[in-house]
């Protein structure tokens, strides 16, 4: 991609509020590791997730951004937190995307999307409830060698109750500035309910892994579209052994740059259109790169935590005929965000529009649903439907 309508490969340079100001676009979608994504994914799968949002969800217009960059203003003259003002501008608005990150998140936020955070290993979500749930485990993390498991709900953290709070500040909580640093976890599951004390630890996010199957097919897993994860897909499918499958996992990504996703698409079909999305009624389009392997069969693997731009990412590939879809319906997270520096130096993540697949479907609210449902034995289905597959046409 190229021009002025890029979009940029990370959130790293929010521009400050002004009236009229054209703002840095981005698809948001939380990492959270230890940490957030989609959505400030320490909820659905990785990001601010409840259940899927209303088509009819509010978009916010500039007038919003003013409003929490005025309100910001207004209580750091009166010696009060701009950060809190801006987060009930935020809030009145009815924007359920919407965010409001200290200076201190918001890095944290951006070093997540680089790979790499200090925290405990574990994504998180919002469950329909209010309640923080665990979403996705890393391998390896303190979490996962405390035995936590997905579906775990978080009661609190250090003493601090989570229920109704911001996923944002959940990961502010979880995260920590020094690997070592203990913090306690009150966790539910079932009727259980229990203390772990974990220490953190410094992470980096594998986002993409190869794995070659018994069959013969290549499989790629993408937990995330963190920085370079897309061209990491591409390379995959340029190496993998000449004639063979590709199975593309995706559930469980709670999205992430969708520069990344479009770099990964670049690598599966030979240019031509990705997506379309709206800014404030303005019609753009995200194009993939000339070049890619069309000829191995593809299977794309989703469920309910496949979000944002993995999202992106699947319809295109399902539009085009490019890949067969196996599993559930996708999260339905299609929105469009501008983060936006204010004037304490904090960010502000607005909704200002909503994406496409080529062939015009809406995303949001609705999800993609896959040409074959299957929740069982998903892997093994999504394999036998590529070995079935021949090269295209």
């Amino acid at each position: 991609m190229s021009g002025p309508d890029r979009f940029c490969d990370r959130l790293s340079r929010p521009r400050r509020i002004r009236r009229g100001a054209t703002l840095t676009l981005v698809f948001a979608s939380v990492l959270a590791t230890g940490a957030a994504t989609g959505s400030w994914s320490e909820e659905a799968g990785g990001g601010r997730k409840s259940p899927a949002p209303s088509t009819r969800s509010v978009v916010a217009s500039g007038d919003t951004a003013d409003e929490a960059a005025d309100a910001a203003a207004e209580a750091m003259a009166d010696g009060k937190s701009g950060k809190k003002a801006a987060e009930e501008a935020v809030s009145r608005s009815g924007d359920r995307w919407g965010s409001v990150y200290s200076p201190g998140e918001y890095q944290e936020f951006e070093q997540a999307l680089d790979g790499a955070y200090t925290g405990v290993g574990l994504w998180a979500r919002r469950a329909a409830d209010g309640r923080i749930e665990v979403s996705r485990v890393q391998r390896d993390g303190p979490a996962e060698q405390a035995g936590i498991r997905e579906g775990d709900r978080l009661r609190s953290i250090d003493g601090k109750r989570v229920a109704g709070r911001p996923v944002t500040e959940v990961v502010s909580l979880l995260r920590g500035a020094r690997a070592g640093t203990p913090v306690e976890l009150g966790l539910e599951r079932g009727t259980r309910a229990w203390s772990e004390t974990l220490r953190r630890a410094r992470l980096s996010t594998d986002s993409v892994t190869v794995t070659q199957l018994a069959g013969g097919a290549v499989m790629i897993k993408v937990e995330s579209f963190t920085k370079g994860a897309g061209e990491r897909v591409r390379s995959a499918v340029r190496d993998a052994p000449k004639g063979v499958g590709i199975l593309l996992d995706l559930r469980g990504n709670s999205g992430g740059l969708v520069s990344e996703a479009v770099t990964a698409a670049s690598g599966l079909v030979d240019g031509g259109l990705v997506a379309t999305y709206d800014v404030r009624g303005r019609q753009k389009a995200l194009h993939a790169e000339r070049g890619g392997d069309t000829t191995r069969p593809v299977v794309a693997l989703v469920d309910g935590g496949t979000m944002s731009a993995a999202e992106l990412l699947t319809g295109a590939l399902q539009d085009r005929g490019r890949a067969v879809v196996v599993g559930s319906r996708t999260f339905g997270k299609g929105s469009v965000q501008m983060p936006s520096r204010l004037p304490d130096g904090s960010v502000a993540e607005l909704t200002v529009g909503h994406y496409r697949t080529p062939s015009g479907r809406a995303v949001d609210g609705r999800g993609i649903t896959p040409d074959l449902e299957a929740e069982d034995s998903a892997e093994t289905r999504a394999e036998t439907v590529l070995t079935g597959l021949g090269p295209p046409s």
